[in-house]
């Protein structure tokens, strides 16, 4: 984690709605020999008792099933969008180019779910994903020898967060002028330059005040 405080975010809610909207997440371990295993799955996160678990399920008897038996201590990275800066927009130009990136590492200790909690899991997961109630790929429409089938597959699990950190390097330590450059170059480019370019106009006036 690039670990530099002028690319830290003071505003909470801001990291955990981060994690709302990039909830495909890569789930991070090691195996029995310390090898690492990683998988990307869609995830739900929960609050209780002012902790955070985030929940998911993987397919049962996969390498990183295993893995996460074998060591429970996960990394879970939610990534967004990111881009190259060239150093041509600065105003002093002789400086290295850099990339611009927004990201939150979770890590946490991980516990798998009976048969039970893991049906709750996949009602949850398709309501929150599907958001149409009378959709036929809901849950509910879902027939039940498919489920029982299904839910022998996979495995699911929840994830306790006992450590949260995010990096949104923004160009938040270049002088307004370069800011400026950066930000206006960034809106005329690709969707990731303009997601960047977005986020970097929401945090202008808090970096250099109103004028």
């Amino acid at each position: 984690m690039y670990n530099l405080s002028h690319f830290k975010d003071k505003d909470h809610t801001a990291v955990i709605a981060f994690m709302q909207q990039h909830p495909f997440a890569m789930v991070i371990g090691t195996d029995a020999e310390h090898k690492p295993s990683a998988t990307q799955v869609p995830v739900l996160l929960k609050q209780r008792d002012g902790i955070w678990y985030i929940q998911a399920h993987i397919m049962r008897q996969s390498d990183h099933h295993k893995a996460f038996v074998a060591h429970p201590d996960v990394l879970v990275v939610f990534s967004g969008a990111h881009t190259y800066v060239s150093a041509s927009l600065y105003e002093n130009k002789q400086q290295a180019s850099t990339w611009n990136y927004m990201s939150v590492h979770a890590r946490g200790v991980l516990r798998f779910f009976d048969d039970n909690e893991l049906l709750l899991l996949l009602e949850e997961l398709t309501a929150q994903y599907e958001q149409h109630p009378n959709s036929p790929a809901s849950y509910k429409n879902l027939p039940e020898e498919y489920i029982t089938r299904l839910s022998k597959a996979i495995i699911g699990f929840e994830i306790k967060v006992y450590s949260l950190e995010h990096v949104f390097k923004l160009s938040q330590n270049r002088d307004e002028s370069s800011y400026d450059h950066i930000m206006k170059h960034l809106q005329n480019g690709d969707q990731d330059q303009q997601i960047i370019s977005s986020e970097m106009q929401k945090r202008k006036d808090q970096l250099f005040g109103g004028h």
